[in-house]
């Protein structure tokens, strides 16, 4: 849960500070929409072979190795010149977020199912706490180099993932016994798909309050904001952090009580509610409501996803896992530049707007989260 929490410090303060770097760089939503493309580019083809990787050299290893690296990646989106430099900077970002996504993914998924304890939701409440940290400490020192703040941040949560590291228990099987053969995506079973399609949109949902969220609310509210325009903003991002962080830090409690499905449909309910809430606020603090109830509305489900496919079977956890978190991570990091082309034309309410139908689908394909023992 310690590397669930500072994995994503320096992520959350990338967040919060979009709106300095697009202003700072001149670019256009759709321009910034172009450049964001550049995390997803580079992060779901290695999200392939981030299972097998991992595989063969054990979990604990891939952290030392990519915790490290992490730290110089996170950094590059605020020494980017132009567009096309900010593309390559968070594609950069991506390929090494792939590999510590399914290492933190794959070792709950295994704790899991080796201990019997409900973990992940609360294992993501701890990410999605990080996120807000990350962005609350960028909001709160508004007027510091964004450059010293992130190398800062970074430094952080690269060396205090090294640290904790070392400390977690061994949970992969030997090596020797461990299946890394390429499969067909033919011989993924329909409900890894059908909680995959559920999950992308629900994370779809989360990447642009993550991605717009600011933006949003100092188009909407603060342009004409002269003096810390960008400490309201980027508060809509903690805030959204923050209700996700505590939806998940209860989820595991939630879901023993409800069940995967109800659990499920309850949070997307939420989301949607919360999605109407904020494209029809007539003022910040309503839209922070609105914000609120789609964190908490987007918390439960990737969790929820994650230990169902987990606990299809032992030979194939790895590749299950990084299948549908690069399904989900789909809607995670192609939702934001989807939204910005929206905007571009329409305005970031209708933008938003276009997030809803995806919501609806999601609460319809939850009947897939009954897996396991809560199919029986």
């Amino acid at each position: 849960m310690a590397l669930f929490f500072v994995q994503p410090i320096a992520l959350g303060s990338w967040l919060a500070m979009i709106p300095t770097v697009q202003s700072t760089l001149g670019l256009s939503k759709a321009t910034l929409a172009l450049a964001l493309l550049g995390s997803p580019i580079a992060l779901l083809p290695i999200l392939q072979v981030a299972a097998r990787a991992i595989d063969r050299v054990g979990v604990r290893r891939m952290f030392a190795i990519f915790f490290p690296i992490q730290i110089v990646a996170l950094a590059l989106p605020f020494f980017a010149w132009n567009a096309v430099s900010l593309f390559f900077a968070l594609a950069a970002v991506g390929s090494v977020v792939a590999f510590l996504e399914v290492g933190l993914n794959l070792y709950a998924g295994r704790y899991e199912k080796r201990t019997g304890a409900m973990i992940m939701s609360r294992s993501h409440g701890y990410w999605a706490a990080g996120l807000g940290v990350g962005s609350a400490i960028a909001t709160a020192v508004n007027g510091i180099d964004p450059r010293l703040i992130q190398i800062a941040l970074a430094l952080i949560s690269g060396l205090a993932g090294m640290w904790v590291t070392r400390s977690l228990v061994r949970l992969e099987p030997d090596t020797s016994q461990q299946s890394t053969a390429r499969r067909r995506l033919t011989s993924f079973p329909k409900v890894v798909w059908m909680i995959g399609a559920g999950m992308c949109f629900v994370t779809m949902a989360e990447g642009a309050m993550n991605d717009w969220g600011a933006l949003y609310m100092t188009e909407r509210f603060y342009s004409g904001e002269t003096v810390m325009p960008n400490f309201g903003a980027g508060f809509a991002v903690t805030v959204f952090a923050l209700c996700l962080a505590g939806g998940r830090l209860i989820g595991d409690a939630l879901r023993n009580a409800l069940g995967s499905v109800l659990l499920a449909r309850v949070t997307i309910g939420s989301a949607v509610v919360g999605l109407s809430v904020i494209v029809l606020s007539a003022t910040p603090i309503v839209a922070l409501v609105g914000f609120a109830l789609i964190g908490f509305g987007v918390s439960a489900s990737f969790p929820l996803g994650v230990s169902a496919v987990a606990a299809l079977d032992d030979e194939n956890e790895a590749s299950n896992i990084a299948f549908m978190s690069t399904v989900a991570l789909c809607g995670f990091l192609l939702g934001p530049p989807m939204i910005g082309f929206i905007a571009e034309g329409y305005g970031l309410v209708i933008a938003l707007s276009a997030l809803g139908p995806g919501l609806c689908l999601s609460f319809l394909l939850a009947s897939g989260l009954r897996v396991g023992r809560e199919s029986e």
